[in-house]
């Protein structure tokens, strides 16, 4: 199986932030960024994969930096940035902007395991990801660090 251009699986969302979307500060719930970042790594997984399903393994990490607020825009942007066998790391990152002061901040960043599924319901092989730019290969490079890390937190005892 040939492996495929990062770039490849680059993906871009743009989205409204709504009252309905918002807490009583008139912030954007986290919950519902989430659900935007799901969403996109999703997508982006079955971009790369070229497979119509994919599951989310994990949610590795996310950081809320900022928050946005009722007539921001978020711009939602991922890519494929490392595989296994039949996992895919997915960064994402969430941008804000506010369209009466053009102000822009960075409001979430997120990493997520995604797993391409077979016809079959079972995970299936996906293509290697090639990074081409110096900030590409700065996320390929770094990921078996993130994979390490998500191997120990899967270790970790849990109780009932």
């Amino acid at each position: 199986m040939e492996g495929r251009m990062m770039k490849e699986s680059r993906t871009i969302q743009t989205k409204l932030v709504l009252p309905p979307d918002t807490n009583h500060m008139n912030s954007i719930f986290g919950g519902k960024v989430l659900a935007y970042i799901d969403e996109i790594a999703g997508i982006t997984a079955m971009k790369h994969s070229r497979r119509q399903v994919v599951v989310t393994a994990s949610i590795d990490s996310v950081d809320f930096l900022s928050s946005a607020h009722v007539g921001d825009v978020l711009e939602l942007e991922a890519n494929v940035t490392s595989t296994g066998r039949t996992s895919m790391e997915v960064y994402v990152r969430v941008k804000s902007q506010n369209l009466q002061t053009g102000e822009e901040k960075l409001t979430t960043e997120s990493f997520l395991t995604m797993v391409a599924m077979g016809d079959d319901g079972k995970p299936t092989p996906v293509p290697s990801v090639i990074p081409e730019s110096e900030g590409e290969k700065l996320f390929f490079n770094t990921a078996p660090a993130r994979r390490e890390h998500r191997k120990m937190r899967v270790k970790t005892p849990r109780t009932n």
